[in-house]
């Protein structure tokens, strides 16, 4: 799984992007979500607030119910504000 990151979410995290391979267990973007807070420090400070995070599967916004799998690209970003 592709997982890239954009903004302040990028900046928390580190990196713009990584190549995971979660756990079966993790099925959704809520669960990737914590999953990824989980693997560092870098990674817990950028997802503290989950809810200001959106996302993004494979170029399609997604809900935290949406389903992820082997092969997507994940995207997280901060929400985008219009003017």
């Amino acid at each position: 799984m592709r997982v890239l990151y954009f903004a302040w979410v990028r900046q928390k995290v580190g990196v713009a992007e990584e190549e995971v391979s979660p756990p079966p267990e993790v099925r959704d973007v809520a669960g990737l979500i914590a999953w990824l807070a989980a693997r560092s420090a870098g990674h817990a400070s950028a997802f503290a607030q989950a809810k200001q995070v959106r996302a993004a599967v494979n170029q399609e916004f997604a809900a935290p119910d949406a389903p992820v799998g082997p092969g997507d690209e994940v995207a997280f970003f901060p929400p985008v504000t219009g003017g």
